[in-house]
């Protein structure tokens, strides 16, 4: 499953995202919004007006979520 978090600069939330999914041994791809601005209008047609935004596999959310990353871990470790 391929699993993308759209960051920003100085994002406490997106970092806190990063980290978890670190400890997790969970790879992801990144992408920093203040690097590459025009992928933010996609974002905001989805209805996300946070980061960080994380798209993994069909599902997406925004902010800090422990719950889903937790999802994450359980699909990794059942090889999804």
């Amino acid at each position: 499953m391929s699993i993308i978090i759209y960051t920003r600069n100085n994002c406490v939330q997106c970092n806190a995202t990063k980290s978890a999914l670190d400890r997790q041994g969970i790879a992801y791809q990144l992408i920093n919004l203040d690097a590459q601005p025009d992928a933010i209008d996609s974002l905001k047609s989805l209805g996300y007006r946070q980061v960080p935004v994380v798209m993994a596999g069909g599902d997406h959310w925004s902010g800090f979520r422990p719950d889903k990353i937790a999802g994450l871990r359980q699909l990794a470790a059942a090889g999804a």
